[in-house]
Order: structure tokens, then C-alpha cells, then sequence
């Protein structure tokens, strides 16, 4: 560890401070004879690595969410180990299988190509060695594992397990030196402290997702969803910008369940939060309102752009293949999309409301359509072409 990592001084401080003592000086010989001065050298070197050990680990703990978690772990490895990459796999939903992915080198993200689109083959291997191990020392017990072929050919040197209650969350890889030849067992036994705290920190992190989330299908569930409208609508007055709500239900899936099952209607759903997922940006909130009713809040969009949003859904899901055993019908939704901004006085309840009014417009005018609310909408007739002013803005 170089003198511009270490956080403070007090281990050299120390040393110098037992140097000056008269009765030291006079039998430095002897000390040094009998190994005393090597010994402290040790010491002040293990007291310098533990107090940077706990600065960065405070630093990680006190990170606000998942990127600075990443960004002050890789910023502190890169800077002393110089790794060839590092790479963090992750589940963002428990009971899903698909992992998302961030690489970095060079303290800069990467598109590292690594095709690993599952990390259960580890599972039963860290529920056995829950923590740090040399890839050499993991690939002794899967050596015939295909996911450990992919993790070769990148060549990691460590995995670290992010460890759930019951099965693993995700790994973090780090690849090898790119200076300095193989991790020494010091740097090993440093690297293994300080990684433990990077993954409890993930898991932490994931715990709150996974609070947020609906367990069935990933998406956020109807709580978080209920305040980041009532945030969100406090935002558009401060910002003076719009904002929009989509509500979309599955046709007739009563009818559904009582046709194919539950456990299809059950795929039906999960399929049908990937879709919509696919469909929404990043900072899009998309969430199972309860049963098959979903919503989209999207921040910072128009009712034009709202509406291009909830066609392209109406579109994917009718095209949506949904895998099951026996080839099962293709289903449709209903849309209702509401927006808001500064000038609408409304409440959370309110906003919900007028979506719910627009998508009961959807299903009178006879499912698989969108309408955009407007006042005086349910009092109006259907069928009619209740969208906005140009209707080639309609088309996904």
C-alpha cells in the first residue's frame, strides 16, 4: 500500500514516537538483533491497512445507492491492484434468474464480454464457502461447469459471493494484475476483508430493491409506486413541467385463468412485466398495481409522449409470446393515460383516478386500444377517438 492510500499517519506516528524513546536508542542494536524493528515495521504496515480498511469500508456503507457502491469499490481496487477488469453480476428480482451486469477498467465502465446469463451453478458452491475465494481454488469443485469456462476465459482471478438469506444474489469478479505478477497472500487476505464489506453493501442495497418490488413479477409494487406519484407531482409544480401515468389491464383475463389456469396465468404476467419493462426508460417507474392492473409513471413527459409509450406496450403485448407447455392465445390490454403538471391542482388519488377513467373508457370502447383523458370523458359516448390532436403520433 502506497503513502498516497493511506488515510492518516497515526501507525507511523507510533513508530517514530517508540523510536524517540532514549532507552530504545540505546539498545537499538539489540532490537534490531532480535527482530523488534521488523516486527514493528509489520505492525505499523497491518495498523495502516486496517484503518484504510475501515475508512473505505465507511465510504462504501455510506454510499446513497448502487452506482456509488460500484464506482467507490472499483476506485479503491484499481488504485492499488491495478486488476485487469472487475466485474459485478447481479439478481435485481430474488425469485427471477436474469442478472444484470456492470463491468469496469481503468476505473471506467466496459462492455466486457462475458456471457454469463446465470450465476445459479454457483449457488450450491458459495451456500458451502460463503466468501472470497481464488477463481484456482472455486474451479477445483466446477471444473466442469460451463459458466466457470466463461469466468476462465475472461480470466478472474477472485470471486466474491453476494450472499442472500437463502441463495446467492450475485458475484463480483476480479480479474488479474496487470502489474506485479499474482495477488500476494497479504494483498489476498486485504482484498478478501474489503471485498466482504462491497458485498454486504450490494446486499443491503438489494434488500431495499427487493422491498420495493413485487415478488411475482419484478416490477415495483403498488406502495413505492403510490409515493413516487405524490413525489412526482410535487416535482412538476417545482419544475413546472408535465408528467403522465399509464394504467394498463390484461382483457378479459378472468375469462383466462379459468380457460388455461392460474400457473399460465401467472406466465402470462411475468412475461407481460418484461414487456413492459423493455418498453420504458430507465428512470420510468413501472409497477403491478395489484391483480393483472399495471402502471407506468413517467417523469417528466407530455401526454403526446405518453400516449407513443402506451401504443408501443399496446403493440409489444399484442405480438408477446408467452412460453408454457401447450401454445397458449395471445392476450391484449387496455390503456388509460393521464397527464399532469403545474398547473393541475390535484392529489395523488386524484391523478390515479383519471388514468383509472381513461383505461374503464378503454374497455368500453372495446379493449386493445388507448385513450388519453380529458374533462368530460366519462361522460362522453364510445366508441370515439379519444387520443391526441395528431393521430400520427399514434403509430408505434
Amino acid at each position: 500500500m502506497t503513502e498516497s492510500n493511506r488515510p492518516d499517519s497515526s501507525a507511523e506516528d507510533m513508530k517514530k514516537e517508540f523510536l524517540a524513546n532514549p532507552k530504545v536508542a540505546e539498545n537499538l542494536d539489540l532490537l534490531k538483533e532480535l527482530g523488534v524493528l521488523s516486527c514493528l515495521d509489520i505492525l505499523a504496515e497491518r495498523v495502516t491497512a486496517y484503518d484504510a480498511l475501515f475508512a473505505w469500508g465507511t465510504e462504501i456503507f455510506s454510499s446513497p445507492n448502487i452506482d456509488d457502491i460500484l464506482d467507490v469499490t472499483v476506485r479503491h481496487l484499481s488504485k492499488i491492484y491495478l486488476p485487469s477488469f472487475i466485474a459485478f453480476a447481479w439478481k435485481p428480482v430474488q425469485t427471477h434468474a436474469d442478472i444484470t451486469l456492470r463491468a469496469y477498467r481503468d476505473c471506467e465502465p466496459v462492455d466486457l464480454d462475458l456471457k454469463l446469463d446465470s450465476i445459479a451453478a454457483f449457488d450450491s458452491f458459495f451456500s458451502r464457502y460463503p466468501g472470497p475465494v481464488s477463481f484456482s481454488e472455486m474451479e477445483k469443485k466446477l471444473k466442469d461447469c460451463e459458466s466457470m469456462a466463461t469466468l476462465r476465459a475472461a480470466r478472474t482471478d477472485i470471486v466474491v459471493p453476494i450472499c442472500g438469506p437463502f441463495d446467492l444474489y450475485g458475484v463480483i469478479l476480479v480479474g488479474r494484475k496487470t502489474k506485479g505478477g499474482s495477488y500476494a497472500d497479504e494483498e489476498m487476505r486485504f482484498l478478501q476483508k474489503f471485498m466482504f464489506f462491497a458485498s454486504q453493501a450490494i446486499k443491503n442495497h438489494l434488500h431495499y430493491e427487493h422491498s420495493l418490488r413485487d415478488i411475482k413479477t419484478g416490477l415495483y409494487n403498488h406502495g413505492f409506486f403510490m409515493t413516487r406519484v405524490k413525489e412526482e407531482i410535487a416535482s412538476s409544480k417545482r419544475n413546472f413541467c408535465a408528467s403522465s401515468i399509464i394504467m394498463v389491464d390484461v382483457d378479459k383475463f378472468k375469462n383466462f385463468n379459468d380457460t388455461y389456469g392460474h400457473l399460465a396465468g401467472d406466465r402470462v404476467l411475468e412475461t407481460l412485466a418484461q414487456v413492459i419493462r423493455q418498453n420504458v426508460r430507465t428512470n420510468d417507474i413501472p409497477s403491478r398495481f395489484g391483480g393483472e392492473e399495471f402502471t407506468v409513471l413517467l417523469p417528466s413527459a407530455c401526454a403526446d409522449t405518453a400516449w407513443l409509450v402506451a401504443e408501443r406496450l399496446r403493440s409489444s403485448v399484442a405480438a408477446m409470446q408467452v412460453p408454457w407447455e401447450t401454445p397458449l392465445p395471445n392476450i391484449t390490454i387496455s390503456l388509460g393515460v393521464f397527464s399532469f403538471d403545474q398547473d393541475s391542482d390535484l392529489e395523488t388519488n386524484d391523478v390515479i383516478n383519471r388514468a383509472d377513467e381513461a383505461l374503464y373508457a378503454s374497455k368500453a370502447r372495446g379493449r386493445n386500444c388507448t385513450t388519453l383523458w380529458k374533462p368530460g370523458l366519462v361522460f362522453q359516448s364510445f366508441p370515439q377517438p379519444l387520443r391526441p390532436a395528431d393521430e400520427s403520433a399514434a403509430t408505434p
